[in-house]
């Protein structure tokens, strides 16, 4: 068949368009089409590395696994990783190109134009429906000219747009009818549904309102949306997750440490699909409780991270914790903070030079100007005792993405045998843990994803309170997800016109 596109925008950051368009990514892959996502432009410091070791934004990926198929870096051709207030990390076609500022960016778009339209192109002849996601909003009217992620990429793609308003943060009208508004004729003549999500309530009272909104933006309303929820990683849920207070009261306490420069949180999105399991992050100005395990994640800026951590007194508490024999982990940045000393000769991410770490691991980190990005197939190699028994020889898998080497010192045990890298066979080493088994450290984002490793740790603490060992109330987090993309599937399939969505598809309105 020829080759469909529609595009989602959204009236402002945050309305849902992520996750509808993994909806709409698994409706038409149930339908019998090959689908594939395509956000030109993501900004976000949550990342994934594909089997070619290129580096893309995660949302894209979430996307791309509705649809039942690999995760290609030509879905997300752009991803920029904010490094400071006014800084980010551009990365193009998955390979780091260089940092700059938001001014710098928005002059060198231009060139970039035709880059993401050749990589648009060549990912169309490979599928049969291409579901484009917006950003932000398309009415940054001082953001038009050079434009290549909303209005602009839909006209390179020609596209048919469905523009969409949540309902639930307020104004859901005057947002849909002011972005409109703000929209040229052309661009208007694009938009060929609207789409009202997060809906609270008996959708009757809501008509007269849709019926005075089509009537003033021309343009109809194709469903609205109840609010649901379903455990899918959304960009757009970074503040709620880490404001949210996951089922209190369970036997098991884990805390996130909230960073200012946090990346891949969605690492321990896994910790909300076990039932014993009470999943807390740590937010600014907040205190740490008292865990049974204490996660340092993933930092776009180590340095400023720790340097973070030891002004606000949170280091403190860290080691007050590890004196109370609690587990300790620390996930890529977070590994290297909780090691004796990290080193920046080249300003890679900070303009500190040098600082002392948190001292739980005997390992020191030297940051270089290369990034590591790799999938990983690795093993637990070493025999412990406490919080870790029973997990040696576990498999687990992941990816990397860090520029800092780390060295291990004397009182550190290696802690994984990397076995397949970017699928080659190697024999590597990752990680380490202290002797007495309560401090962790790794470069492997997504590790706790491995179900088997992750009830290990939980059941082995579970012991130690006297509680009787419990198993997974999922087979694998992968079997977990594929539920929820179809429950997502299934609710926007039931609130939304899909015979008009086919229209639009099919160029027909």
């Amino acid at each position: 068949m020829e080759n469909k596109r529609l595009m989602f925008q959204g009236t402002a950051s945050s309305v849902g368009k992520s996750l509808i368009t993994a909806a709409f990514c698994r409706i038409f892959q149930q339908d019998g089409y090959r689908v594939a996502p395509f956000k030109s432009q993501n900004m976000a410091l949550n990342s994934y590395i594909t089997k070619e070791g290129l580096e893309m934004g995660r949302a894209q990926v979430v996307q791309a696994e509705a649809a039942c198929v690999e995760a290609d870096v030509r879905m997300n051709p752009v991803l920029l990783k904010p490094t400071s207030d006014k800084k980010c990390q551009v990365i193009l076609n998955g390979k780091v190109f260089k940092n700059m500022t938001a001014m710098e960016y928005h002059e060198f778009k231009p060139e970039l134009s035709q880059m993401v339209k050749e990589t648009f192109d060549s990912l169309s002849t490979e599928y049969d429906i291409i579901v484009l996601e917006g950003a932000g909003s398309p009415a940054e009217i001082n953001l038009r000219e050079n434009d290549l992620v909303n209005m602009g990429m839909a006209e390179m793609a020609d596209a048919p747009v469905i523009l969409i308003g949540d309902i639930d943060r307020g104004g859901v009208f005057a947002s849909l009818a002011g972005t409109m508004m703000l929209l040229t004729e052309e661009e208007r003549r694009r938009v060929k549904g609207i789409i009202i999500n997060k809906f609270r309530g008996d959708v009757e009272i809501l008509k007269p309102g849709i019926q005075m909104l089509e009537d003033i933006v021309k343009i109809p309303v194709l469903g609205v949306i109840p609010y649901y929820n379903v455990q899918i990683e959304d960009e757009d849920s970074l503040a709620e997750r880490f404001r949210s207070q996951n089922r209190q009261g369970r036997q098991i306490k884990v805390e996130v440490l909230y960073l200012p420069h946090v990346s891949n949180f969605t690492d321990f999105n896994v910790f909300e699909t076990q039932e014993d399991v009470e999943l807390r992050y740590v937010m600014r100005g907040e205190q740490i409780g008292d865990p049974d395990i204490l996660i340092l994640p993933g930092s776009k800026n180590t340095i400023e991270d720790l340097l973070y951590i030891k002004e606000s007194g949170l280091a403190e508490q860290i080691l007050k914790l590890h004196r109370n024999g609690k587990l300790i982990v620390g996930i890529c940045g977070g590994y290297q903070m909780l090691g004796k000393r990290l080193h920046d000769p080249h300003g890679t991410e900070s303009s500190i030079e040098e600082m002392n770490g948190l001292g739980l691991l005997d390992v020191e980190t030297v940051f270089e100007l290369e990034k590591v990005t790799t999938q990983v197939e690795a093993k637990i190699i070493p025999q412990l005792s406490g919080v870790l028994e029973g997990t040696q020889g576990l498999a687990v898998s992941g990816y990397e993405i860090h520029m800092g080497k780390t060295s291990l010192g004397e009182d550190c045990i290696v802690m994984n045998q990397i076995v397949n890298r970017l699928g080659e066979t190697v024999d590597l080493k990752d990680g380490c843990v202290n002797r007495e088994g309560n401090v962790m450290g790794t470069y492997i984002h997504g590790i706790f994803d491995n179900i088997p490793f992750t009830r290990k740790v939980l059941n082995n603490i579970r012991r130690a309170k006297g509680l009787e060992e419990k198993g997974s109330t999922i087979e694998s987090f992968q079997a977990f997800k594929e539920a929820e993309y179809n429950k997502l599937a299934q609710i926007v399939r039931e609130n939304i016109n899909m015979e008009k969505i086919y229209s639009i598809l099919n160029g027909e309105q």
